[in-house]
């Protein structure tokens, strides 16, 4: 089964090589057809710590890194982090 990947925007970077990155997904109502947003967010692990608030980013699933780190950061899409 592969692994699922995500795109979402870093929230917090307070911790020692752990992000927090927001994934929004929309999608239709069932009944009334309006499309409604649902952010999720996950902790990611970042091993250089080089991910900023604001940055878009890519995470993988991995194996479990602590109680709630499942994810990994796999590239910096968009923001201050993508130039170094």
């Amino acid at each position: 089964m592969p692994k699922k990947v995500y795109k979402g925007t870093v929230v917090s970077d307070k911790m020692q090589k752990t992000v927090v990155v927001a994934v929004t997904r929309a999608y239709q109502h069932p009944l009334y057809k309006k499309t409604i947003k649902k952010t999720k967010k996950f902790m990611a692990h970042d091993e250089q710590e080089r991910c900023k608030i604001g940055d878009v980013v890519e995470i993988i699933e991995s194996r479990p890194l602590s109680k709630r780190k499942r994810w990994e950061v796999i590239k910096i899409l968009e923001g201050e982090g993508s130039e170094s």
